[in-house]
């Protein structure tokens, strides 16, 4: 099995922080903790961890400040980890950028499942504004034809995880990217928010998963959040359409 590398958990709670810790531990990360916001920042700074689990009830900055300033320097996957089943703590995370979040109590072999599903995916870059250029760059491959995804404008790249608009780069995170390239390579098939919950959680097949109203809220969530970057009007959509009560589909393809 592959190394899943380094992971920062920021958490207050000294026994909670055990419990994630030794959870990470005995799926293969190592492990680095912090009992504060301020110095959870600094050990992603220091140690460019794949995963954080990070509380959202901190007692110096709330997790959802720490998570802002983590966005600034690292694409880690990030957990949210919330005291109250709350729609308002699982909206707010996502909205800041958590990959997914956890309630607490938890079990830990959901916390196991939630971070194997993570990282089945792939793990995209930092955007423009927080990466180096490299000193020497190797010449860009051209894209392979059956990794292209057309419509209406839009092209979406699955191999360079990129997606322009009539040319223009989308910052994308991971779980926005993976939506709009299930629905785009679904031609037109309605998907509904269960279907995308298992796409979010790398979960294609998993059809017998437990799914919460809390789950499907969050996909519309991500599909707000789409739907802003791409600059569409969700009374008039360009690309993704509302299917009420069901879930989403492509807009027809209209002519150039």
């Amino acid at each position: 099995m592959r190394d899943p590398g380094v992971a920062v958990v920021v958490e207050d709670d000294l026994d909670v922080r055990n419990l994630v810790s030794t959870v990470l531990t005995q799926s293969g990360f190592e492990v680095h903790s912090a009992a504060e916001g301020r110095s959870g920042v600094e050990a992603v700074t220091e140690h460019n961890p794949t995963l954080v689990t990070l509380d959202v009830g901190l007692p110096d900055i709330d997790g959802y400040e720490v998570l802002r300033r983590i966005r600034g320097i690292s694409d880690c996957y990030v957990i949210m980890l919330t005291a109250h089943n709350e729609e308002l703590d699982t909206l707010t995370a996502l909205q800041s950028g958590a990959d997914d979040f956890v309630t607490k109590p938890f079990r830990p072999r959901e916390l196991r499942a939630r971070v194997a599903a993570m990282l089945r995916r792939p793990r995209g870059g930092l955007t423009s504004e927080t990466t180096t250029a490299p000193a020497a760059e190797a010449p860009a491959e051209p894209a392979r034809p059956d990794s292209l995804l057309r419509h209406n404008g839009l092209a979406l790249d699955k191999e360079t995880r990129t997606v322009t608009v009539r040319g223009e780069e989308l910052v994308l995170t991971r779980s926005e990217f993976d939506l709009l390239h299930e629905l785009l390579r679904s031609a037109g098939a309605v998907r509904t928010k269960g279907d995308l919950v298992r796409v979010v959680r790398g979960q294609y097949y998993r059809t017998d998963a437990y799914i919460s109203e809390a789950d499907e809220r969050a996909i519309e969530v991500h599909i707000g959040n789409l739907r802003r970057k791409l600059g569409e009007d969700p009374r008039s959509p360009r690309w993704l359409m509302t299917v009420r009560g069901v879930g989403y589909r492509l807009v027809p393809k209209r002519p150039d």
